[in-house]
C-alpha cells in the first residue's frame, strides 16, 4: 500500500477567505481534491485583518506573539489562527498587524518583498511548533517563493524538515516579487544567490523570489502542459526562460481544474432557471435575465459574448478594444465584468455608451464574482483572446454551463479547448493561434456564423457541458509528482 503523505500547501490567497483570481481557486480545490484522496494537508495562508471576518469562520487563536527569526539579527512577532477550508483540512491564518491588516487590498504595499519574506518564514516557524513534518512544502506562486530557499539554507538543519522536499508551482510568471521584473535596473537585478537583505533594507524589494525558487525548488510545475513549454522559451519566460531550460528535467505541467459541484447549472442557486444538457433551451431564460440585468436589448435569439476576467492586456484587452466597434455593427451583444487596467475599460465604457443597447461593461471585481455564474448560464460565448495564459479556469466555468469559449491557441486554452471541425462536427470551442486583431474578428465571426446552425450549436454546447474538469485528476497527478520528488 502507498504510503499516506502529508502535505502543506502554503499560498497568498485561498478562497473563500481572500481572493483576487484563481490562485485562490487552486489553493482552495487542490488541498480537498488531495485529501479526498486519503493524504494529510495543513494549508497555511495570511491573515488579511481588513478582509477576513474571524468570527464569521469561527477562527481558533493557537499561538500568540510567535517570535520568527528573518535573519541572524531580526526577528518578528506574529499570530497564529485556525480554521478550516473543509472538514479534515485545516488552514493556518498568520497574522501581523503592520505587513497584513493595514489595508483592504491584498496586494499593493511599497514592501510587498518584505511582507512575503515575513510570511515565508512564519509559515515555517508554525509548521514547526505543529510539530507537523512534511513530505511535501508545495509553494504556490512568488509570494512563496523564498521558502524553498529558506528550507535549504536557514532550516537545513532542522528535524521537522530533516526530509521535507519543495515544490513552487508558476501560477503566472509574469509575477515574480513585490515589483515589475522588467523596471528593475540591470545592476539591481537579484542573481538568487546572495544572501537575504534584513528587513530594512532597500534591496530587499529587488529579490527576485520566484528565481530563487526555481533555483532551490525540488521541482517545480506549472499550471498547463502547453505553458510548461512556453515559459523555456524566450517569448513566454519572462527573462527567466535559460533557468528554466536548465532545469528542464524537474519542470513539469499539471493543467487545473474545477470544482465540478460548485459550478452545475442543473441545481446552481446563483442563476435564474436550473438547467442540463437536455434541457439546453432553458439558457434562454437566463439570456433574457441578463439582457434586463445590464440594460441589453433583450432578444433570445441575438448572441450573447461575455467575458469575465481582469480587463488586461495579457488577457487580450488590446485586440477586443481595438476591434469592439465592428462587432458592435454584427447582430451580437456583449458583457464585459470584471476591475483591470483604466486604459481599457475607458475604451469599453466609451463604445457602450455608443451602443448601450448591445454592449455592458461592469469593471468591478466584487460583482464579476456576485454575477460569475448567472452571467455564464445566460451567455452563448465565454471570450478570452489571451496574450498569454498559464492555464486559466474561467473557460473551464463557462463550458460547465453550455457557453462556448472563444480563445487563442495559447498556453492551458490550447490544452483545454477542442476547436470546432464543421467536418466533424467534433469540438468545444473556437480558437485561433496568431495574436492579431485580423485573427480575432474572424474567429469571432466564425463562431456567429456556427451559432446560426441550430442542430450544430446545440451539439458544442453539449459536448462543453458535459466536460467535467474537475479536480480529481489533476490532484492525483500532483500526488504523482509528490512521490517523484519523494524519490529524488
Amino acid at each position: 500500500m502507498a504510503k499516506k503523505l502529508k502535505i502543506v500547501s502554503v499560498s497568498s490567497e485561498l478562497d473563500p477567505f481572500a481572493k483576487t483570481g484563481g490562485l485562490a481557486d487552486v489553493a482552495r480545490s487542490l488541498p480537498k481534491a488531495i485529501s479526498r484522496l486519503g493524504h494529510e494537508v495543513i494549508c497555511i495562508t495570511p491573515f488579511y485583518g481588513k478582509l477576513i471576518d474571524k468570527d464569521k469562520y469561527d477562527f481558533k487563536l493557537i499561538y500568540k506573539d510567535v517570535e520568527v527569526p528573518i535573519n541572524s539579527k531580526e526577528t518578528v512577532k506574529v499570530n497564529c489562527w485556525k480554521g478550516y477550508v473543509m472538514h479534515g483540512v485545516p488552514v493556518y491564518f498568520i497574522e501581523n498587524k503592520q505587513y497584513f491588516s493595514k489595508h483592504k487590498n491584498i496586494y499593493g504595499s511599497e514592501h510587498e518583498n518584505a511582507r512575503f519574506l515575513i510570511f515565508d518564514a512564519a509559515a515555517l516557524k508554525i509548521i514547526s511548533l505543529l510539530k507537523f513534518e512534511p513530505d511535501i512544502i508545495h509553494c504556490h506562486d512568488w509570494q512563496t517563493g523564498v521558502i524553498p530557499y529558506l528550507v535549504k539554507n536557514h532550516f537545513r538543519f532542522s528535524k521537522i524538515f530533516n526530509k521535507t522536499k519543495t515544490l513552487f508551482t508558476i501560477h503566472n510568471l509574469i509575477f515574480q516579487f513585490g515589483k515589475n521584473w522588467w523596471e528593475v535596473p540591470p545592476e539591481k537585478k537579484d542573481f538568487g544567490r546572495k544572501r537575504l537583505p534584513y528587513l530594512n533594507d532597500p534591496e530587499l524589494e529587488y529579490i527576485n523570489f520566484v528565481k530563487r525558487a526555481i533555483l532551490t525548488a525540488d521541482y517545480i510545475n506549472t499550471v498547463s502542459e502547453k505553458h510548461r513549454e512556453e515559459i523555456m522559451t524566450r517569448k513566454y519566460g519572462q527573462d527567466l526562460h535559460r533557468i528554466l531550460k536548465k532545469r528542464e528535467n524537474r519542470l513539469f505541467g499539471i493543467v487545473n481544474g474545477i470544482s465540478a459541484k460548485s459550478f452545475t447549472p442543473f441545481k446552481d442557486p446563483l442563476i435564474h432557471k436550473s438547467y442540463d444538457y437536455t434541457k439546453i433551451h432553458r439558457k434562454k431564460l437566463n439570456k433574457e435575465f441578463v439582457q434586463n440585468l445590464f440594460g441589453l436589448s433583450v432578444d433570445q435569439d441575438v448572441p450573447l459574448v461575455c467575458t469575465t476576467s481582469r480587463i488586461t492586456f495579457q488577457k487580450g484587452f488590446d485586440l477586443i478594444t481595438q476591434i469592439i466597434e465592428q462587432l458592435a455593427k454584427l447582430e451580437v451583444q456583449f458583457v464585459f465584468i470584471g476591475a483591470g487596467d483604466k486604459f481599457f475599460i475607458n475604451k469599453l465604457k466609451k463604445i457602450s455608451r455608443k451602443y448601450p443597447k448591445k454592449i455592458a461593461i461592469i469593471p468591478s471585481h466584487d460583482l464579476n464574482q456576485k454575477y460569475e455564474h448567472q452571467v455564464f448560464a445566460g451567455s452563448d460565448f465565454f471570450l478570452l483572446p489571451s496574450h498569454y495564459e498559464p492555464c486559466g479556469i474561467n473557460q473551464l466555468k463557462a463550458m460547465r454551463f453550455g457557453c462556448v469559449p472563444i480563445v487563442r491557441k495559447v498556453g492551458g486554452l490550447d490544452d483545454t479547448v477542442r476547436d470546432y471541425n464543421p467536418r466533424t462536427g467534433r469540438g468545444t470551442g473556437f480558437a485561433f493561434p496568431d495574436y492579431d486583431k485580423y485573427s480575432l474578428f474572424a474567429t469571432i465571426v466564425r463562431a456567429l456564423e456556427t451559432y446560426k446552425h441550430k442542430e450544430a450549436w446545440r451539439d458544442i454546447v453539449v459536448q462543453c457541458m458535459k466536460e467535467s474538469n474537475s479536480w480529481e485528476i489533476p490532484a492525483k497527478k500532483y500526488v504523482a509528482l509528490y512521490r517523484r520528488v519523494l524519490k529524488k
